[in-house]
């Protein structure tokens, strides 16, 4: 879709983005920084103006927005800016108190991910100020091909000229068709719905740009927020790499079902902006665990038979506090070590802490020399730090070393690619992380063929492939530059992952296969390497052939010279653009974006929300059953579990979740992958006794809205069908915590959705097994909590309604025999008093502001199967209440906890019947009540927007002044009156000294005026 660009000069300069059906139209409020001068108004300090004096008065830039369809605006007065389209917009900037709009004015497809999802290289881009014609003439000229000339035209530079380069280099990237700053893992098949909202800002190097406008969109309504998304103007850009090499059948590994079908290799790489900066001016880590050169690589291969890879992987910076002094000589470039162990390991566990949540568990694989001083001290304190690390539970005697989320390998790569083999010899890391590597698994999905081309918008179509696989955890890569040697052996670690996948399926990659793999993998590390350091890689012509010719060696010398002179001459320069692009310059502030009619509708709308929403209740059922691995059970009755005798008021619930654990033997072979056949017999069989019983009730029938595996953990949502319409955004997400975050012995399957309003999240898990191991549990629910994500990143705690069931494994701090003779005495009270999970919920440790209902039955666990009897063999397990229910929501009321008579496994199942009061809005009435505020206020500030055609408008009166202080209003205007804010009239209530007095009509009004007449005067003179 293409964006034209149109100017108005008079009587206020606006620019419009225009589209087909829309315009988005922006102008500066030079009133603003006027009032600024004289005190009137708080604000903040211009970007990149020169830092004021301390105390000084500085200015926050603002300007006035409107978004508006083609058939409300007059564009009339509106003359074409760019003699070409564009193709959106990066957003707003400040430079020397200008105020700019970015705009993409050349691109060019550079990688197809999947078909309907590409990826652009940004080639061009313009500034166009909104306060001044100052720069028209040499803010662009589309038929200029050598913009260098453009940096002086009629005695005029343009101020942006350093980030036109930057920008125009080559190394900026952008997606109108998917969220290009998350994995394919992340947005998989769930989020066929381009959205602004789930973008990852560490990623997201346009952030400071485009902030100002994401604000603007969130105060839209929600068809105009539609409309903007739809409507492409909007960009995202990531920096760091994309390209895509095609290949054909005849080599492709996997032979596609309609024969001459091309499969597609991708290779992406993602540059945090977190601590972004060249090589010599940013290194190691700061004190919010950001670390320098910090990329995520991502290798995705499809195929059009319906299969699609990926494997992520990702470098950094040693994640210690260190720096490295320039020079010309080699010599001269001395590591320094600038904070102590004990001042660094705070930063280092955020660093970590961030990456466990993100990808799981962690294998650091450390390049650096043993024989080079400066390198060998890096090693020795990253190796310290790893041990100190709470994800590194090996080192923690109380703990399984399952349980170890945090592992480094130190693999010399100077040393060992010296002898006769050279880089050659690189390959043999594969020994040393192959078991990390098949437990880490990759992901996959799956589908019949070419997927639907995502589309942005409510309409978009769901018609995507199933995630079969996940990748449970990441190889984190250094050297000292993280460039050259980690490049080269990230090229191996993707070359195993995808033989792993390949292997996995039958099939093997040929030898043209693999070369096209190792040239994308070479022209990343080219292009990484140009960012950071200013030159392509060195070793990328053996990355690239798979040997190192005397032409790669020259080229390599050539290359370690160019680096020199850049990195000590250049990087000044390079360095403060890049902030100036990330807005962290001294006296940098974002733009203000004010909508004067939309942003008052937002506000009087969460004023009135009464009148268009309503409570409704509805009924939940919720219950968990630990299988044992019994398939058994398939042919039995689940009718006193899932259809209990309860009261009437509590039956045919609208929503029926059944957690399972160990719904397959958890054997060696089991715990690494999903078999979902046995899931799909158990959603079968729950259906069919839910149904059975509506029909000899006359009730309703239910449908199976969602269902979910982790190997032996599954969870099934069915609801009734009539409450289908009200339900929405239905998702899954699993979370492995069993070996590391490796396998599925344990974790966590969760389902959520909107049902009408109200957000409700569903999570069964099975945590660590043991008597005595309840800090690991304490754990299992902390990684469950923090690092399961659905779409739009949201998390478990981003709910309404929130339920979890399933075998905790908490046991009772008993004695076996006392804990027997207990339960014979019915003495529930002291059992519960001993109970772990009960302890660690009073103490805070473990599943914080939940609630459980007053447990009124037998400990669950552990049965003789077939049998009531507890465990009668040698191991003679302790009773415990294994299986619980455990809620959170004020919006949700519990009516009953109790367990089923079901006898095929060693557990008994539990389940749990609630209320739960879903918010309703009239979306009518909503949208009615919006058109009659934003009438009313179009006709109260007669129609000034940043459109207005007139010069009548003092744009104080729209933005508002700020208030001084926080206990006094805001200054008024002629528009603008406080004390007649909600049309309430001002009441004084000021009372005469004594009770004979009255207020003197005689008296000026204005209090602070001159005048001999007093305040009071009595009521009757004569008396």
């Amino acid at each position: 879709m293409f964006i034209n660009v149109l100017l108005r000069e008079h009587p206020h300069r606006a620019i419009a983005l225009v589209t087909e059906t829309h315009a988005l139209i922006f102008r500066h409020s030079p009133s603003t920084v006027e009032s600024a001068a004289n005190g009137s108004i708080a604000a903040v300090s211009l970007a990149l103006a020169p830092a004021p004096a301390q105390g000084a008065a500085v200015v926050e830039p603002r300007c006035i927005a409107e978004f508006s369809g083609l058939d409300a605006v007059d564009l009339s007065d509106y003359r074409p800016l760019s003699l070409i389209p564009v193709q959106g917009t990066l957003g707003l900037i400040t430079v020397n108190g200008d105020v700019f709009l970015c705009v993409v004015s050349g691109a060019s497809r550079v990688a197809t991910v999947r078909p309907g999802e590409t990826v652009q290289r940004i080639n061009a881009v313009e500034f166009y100020c909104l306060n001044s014609a100052e720069y028209d003439q040499v803010a662009v000229d589309e038929f200029n091909y050598y913009p260098a000339e453009e940096a002086s035209r009629e005695g005029v530079e343009h101020p942006c000229l350093p980030l036109r380069k930057l920008l125009a280099g080559g190394t900026f990237y952008y997606s109108t068709d998917f969220d290009l700053t998350n994995r394919l893992q992340d947005r998989s098949a769930e989020n066929a719905i381009f959205d602004i909202d789930n973008l990852d800002e560490s990623f997201l190097w346009n952030s400071y740009m485009i902030g100002p406008l994401v604000k603007f969109r969130a105060h839209l309504s929600g068809p105009e927020r539609d409309a903007l998304d739809a409507s492409q103007i909007l960009t995202s850009a990531i920096r760091g790499f994309a390209m895509t090499i095609t290949v054909p059948s005849s080599t492709a590994p996997i032979p596609a079902s309609r024969a001459g079908l091309p499969s597609m290799l991708t290779v992406i790489s993602r540059l945090s902006c977190r601590r972004a900066g060249t090589r010599f001016n940013a290194r190691g880590i700061d004190d919010d665990g950001n670390v320098a050169n910090f990329v995520e690589t991502e290798t995705v291969y499809w195929s059009p038979a319906g299969v699609c890879f990926s494997y992520a992987q990702i470098r950094g910076s040693v994640p210690v506090f260190w720096e490295q002094a320039t020079g010309l000589l080699p010599g001269q470039q001395k590591i320094s070590i600038t904070r102590s162990p004990e001042a660094t390991q705070p930063a280092f566990d955020k660093h970590f802490a961030g990456l466990e949540v993100e990808y799981g568990a962690v294998h650091v694989l450390n390049l650096l020399s043993e024989s080079k001083p400066g390198e060998a001290e890096l090693t020795e304190r990253y190796r310290r730090h790893v041990r100190a690390s709470p994800l590194n539970r090996a080192a923690e005697q109380r703990t399984s070393p399952d349980h170890q989320l945090l592992k480094q390998t130190d693999y010399d790569f100077h040393a060992e690619t010296r002898g006769p083999g050279g880089y050659e010899a690189a390959g043999l890391v594969r020994n040393l992380i192959e078991p990390a590597a098949r437990g880490f698994a990759y992901y996959m999905e799956q589908g019949d063929g070419p997927p639907s081309a995502p589309t942005r918008g409510p309409s978009a179509p769901h018609q995507r492939p199933v995630a079969v696989l996940q990748q449970e955890g990441v190889f984190r890569t250094n050297c000292l530059d993280c460039l050259d040697r980690t490049n080269l052996i990230q090229t191996i670690i993707s070359q195993m992952a995808l033989e792993l996948f390949l292997g996995h399926v039958g099939k093997r990659a040929s030898a043209d296969f693999l070369m096209r793999h190792n040239t994308l993998w070479a022209d990343n590390g080219d292009a990484l390497s140009k960012i950071y350091a200013g030159t392509g890689a060195l070793k990328s012509s053996f990355t690239r052939h798979g040997k190192l010719s005397l032409a790669g060696a020259l080229a390599d010398a050539r290359k370690s010279a160019t680096r020199m002179y850049i990195n000590n001459f250049a990087d000044k320069g390079r360095q403060n653009t890049m902030d100036m692009l990330l807005g962290r310059l001294m006296g940098q502030a974002s733009v203000h974006l004010y909508d004067p009619i939309n942003d008052f509708v937002t506000a009087e709308l969460s004023k009135r929300s009464a009148e268009y929403s309503a409570s409704r209740t509805i009924r939940i059922w919720a219950g968990t059953f630990n299988l044992n691995g019994r398939a058994t059970g398939l042919g039995e009755d689940l009718s006193p579990w899932l259809c209990p005798e309860i009261e009437k008021a509590q039956r045919d619930p609208e929503i029926v979740a059944a957690g399972f654990q160990e719904i397959v033997e958890l054997s060696p072979q089991q715990i690494m992958s999903t078999d979902p056949g046995i899931r799909q017999a158990w959603d079968t069989a729950v259906k069919r006794t839910l149904n059975e019983d509506a029909q000899r009730r006359g009730a309703e029938r239910y449908v199976l809205l969602r269902s979910g595996q982790l190997v032996g953990a599954a969870l099934s949502i069915f609801v009734k069908e009539t409450v289908l319409a009200d339900i929405k955004n239905v998702e899954g997400s699993v979370k492995k915590t069993g070996l590391s975050g490796m396998a599925g012995n344990k974790g966590a399957v969760a389902i959520r959705m909107d049902y009408a309003n109200t957000r409700i999240c569903f999570i069964t898990a099975h945590l660590a097994a043991g008597f005595a191991n309840y800090e690991e549990r304490n754990r299992d629910y902390q990684t469950i909590s923090h690092g399961l994500r659905f779409q739009r990143n949201r998390s478990i705690e981003d709910h309404d309604t929130v339920i979890w069931l399933g075998d905790f494994n908490y046991r009772i701090g008993l004695g076996d025999e006392k804990v027997r003779r207990l339960i014979q005495t019915r003495d529930l009270d002291t059992l519960y008093e001993n109970d772990q999970l009960n302890l660690q919920m009073v103490a805070g440790l473990t599943f914080p502001y939940y609630s459980e209902a007053r447990i009124t039955f037998a400990p669950t666990y552990k049965y003789d199967n077939g049998s009531d009897s507890y465990d009668t063999s040698e191991k003679s397990r302790i009773p415990a209440w294994c299986d619980r229910i455990l809620r959170k929501g004020t919006n949700l009321r519990q009516l009953s906890y109790n367990t089923a008579p079901l006898r095929f496994s060693d557990h008994r199942p539990v389940y749990a019947t609630f209320q739960c009061a879903v918010s309703v809005i009239n979306e009518g009435v909503k949208a009615k009540l919006s058109r009659q505020i934003y009438d009313r206020r179009r006709d109260e500030i007669k129609g000034a927007t940043a459109n207005d055609p007139t010069d009548e408008t003092d744009d104080e009166d729209l933005i508002g002044y700020d208030a001084i202080s926080p206990a006094l209003p805001p200054a008024s205007s002629d528009r603008r009156k406080w004390w007649l804010d909600n049309g309430l009239p001002v009441r004084s209530e000021v009372k005469p000294p004594t009770g004979q007095l009255t207020a003197n009509p005689h008296r000026p009004s204005n209090p602070f005026g001159p005048t001999h007449e007093a305040d009071w005067f009595p009521e009757n003179p004569s008396a």
